[in-house]
């Protein structure tokens, strides 16, 4: 594991229950600070420019750590997972960790 390489997460989703996700996104933002993250972008419509469209989703979200320590820490938080019941009740998504390039010497 290295200390210096930023983590990107990609989250593709579709929202199937909007009252339950607002109380995951009311929680989230506390966690990914508590943890260094950066929220990068969201976007309810992106666009497919190669390939099959990926119809189960609406949302594309993407948000970074400074490590993957931290990214580790963020997931494994208990309060998180707790806090992600939500999301897992009003979503149907699939996140991607990817790791950065690293720095050159």
């Amino acid at each position: 594991m290295s200390d210096n390489i930023t983590v990107y997460m990609v989250v593709n989703l579709s929202i199937n229950d909007r009252d339950e996700y607002r109380v995951y996104e009311k929680g989230f933002f506390p966690f990914l600070k508590k943890y260094n993250g950066t929220f990068i972008t969201f976007d309810d419509s992106p666009v497919c420019l190669e390939g099959d469209t990926p119809k189960q989703f609406d949302r594309v979200i993407i948000f970074s750590f400074p490590s993957e320590f931290d990214a580790d820490n963020w997931w494994a938080d208990e309060g998180y997972q707790e806090l992600s019941k939500h999301r897992r009740n009003a979503t149907y998504i699939t996140l991607q960790r990817i790791k950065g390039i690293p720095p050159r010497n």
